[in-house]
Formats: C-alpha cells, sequence, structure tokens
C-alpha cells in the first residue's frame, strides 16, 4: 500500500472515530489540517485575531458537520469551502484595517535581521495589496497563488466557473502589480 493510501485510510478512520464521539480523532483532524485552516483565514481577514476566530467556528462547523461528511470526501476542499464562507461572514460584520505586523508574527529569533526586515516587508507590501482587492478577487487568488490549489479546486470551492476564477485571478493581479510599482516608486 502507498504512503498516500495510508494518508487517506489513516484520515478515514478518524473521521469515523471523531463520527462517532472520539475526542482524540477529531482533535487530530484539527492539528492535521489547522495550518490549512488558520493560513487562509489569515490571508484572506488580514489580522491573526480574526483567522484565529475564524478557525474556531471552522472546526466548529467540522464538528457539528461530520455526520454529513463522506468518509471519502475532500475534507481539505470543504474545509477551504467553509473557511471561505466564514471568512466573507466576518467581512461583513466587522470590516476593519489591521497592521501587517501581525501576520508576520510567527518570524524566527535566530532569523538574519537584514532578511528578517525584508520578509517583513515583503509580507506588509503582500497585505496592503491584498486589501484592494475585492472579497471573491481575494479569495481567487489566495487559494489559487498562494494556497496552491489548482483553478478547478478555487471555481469548485467557491461555486463558480473556471474561467470566473481565471478572470479574477487575473484582475487581482494586475491591480497588486500596480500596487506593488507605485508602492516601491514612492520608496525609492
Amino acid at each position: 500500500m502507498t504512503q498516500a493510501a495510508d494518508g487517506s485510510d489513516a484520515l478515514a478512520s478518524e473521521m469515523e472515530a471523531a463520527r462517532g464521539g472520539d475526542l482524540e480523532a477529531f482533535e487530530s483532524l484539527m492539528r492535521r489540517h489547522e495550518r490549512l485552516v488558520l493560513a487562509t483565514a489569515l490571508r484572506l481577514l488580514g489580522s491573526m485575531e480574526d483567522a484565529q476566530d475564524a478557525s474556531q467556528e471552522v472546526f466548529l462547523r467540522l464538528y457539528r458537520n461530520l455526520g454529513k461528511l463522506q468518509a471519502s470526501s475532500n475534507l481539505a476542499g470543504w474545509l477551504y469551502r467553509v473557511t471561505v464562507n466564514v471568512c466573507r461572514d466576518a467581512r461583513k460584520r466587522r470590516p476593519r484595517e489591521t497592521s501587517a505586523e501581525e501576520a508576520a508574527e510567527a518570524v524566527s529569533p535566530e532569523a538574519d535581521p537584514q532578511q528578517t526586515v525584508t520578509r517583513n516587508e515583503r509580507q506588509r507590501v503582500l497585505e496592503m495589496s491584498l486589501r484592494l482587492l475585492s472579497g471573491h478577487e481575494r479569495e481567487a487568488l489566495v487559494l489559487r497563488d498562494l494556497e496552491g490549489l489548482s483553478t478547478a479546486e478555487v471555481a469548485e470551492i467557491l461555486g463558480t466557473s473556471q474561467a470566473t476564477v481565471r478572470a479574477q485571478i487575473f484582475q487581482a493581479r494586475i491591480k497588486i502589480k500596480g500596487f506593488v510599482e507605485r508602492y516601491f516608486r514612492r520608496r525609492v
């Protein structure tokens, strides 16, 4: 049996155990997917506090819906879909400007200071440019370019066509490129 099959078998048995009320199995599912959910929420919301709140809501929904999910279903796809929806709801409830420094909190203390400054600057510019995008453009770009999903997967998660996703990503990239060029032109 291949490692991928072992991984999907382990996931299926964890899901089955969690459905049966095994809290350790559910916690294992959460640990397995927490980076996916938190990173996506952070990129969509721009605030660590909001992303953590969204992550909690996503895993609460997972717990509530375990009985409805098939063991063979694409759990990661379902989690992306729910994360996007929770983030949409959060943006509607509480639009807020946040600092880009929150997104860079997890910098290693032993990192080279110059590299840290460069990385923080890039992160800040990325966060600022993501704020310029419409919600749909941001979602498509984050899922495709930052999370590395295929266009087909993004279209399925967002409930739209691949052509629409490609158009949203194209527009998002143009806006980001223009912003980055203007930002660095002013800085020189």
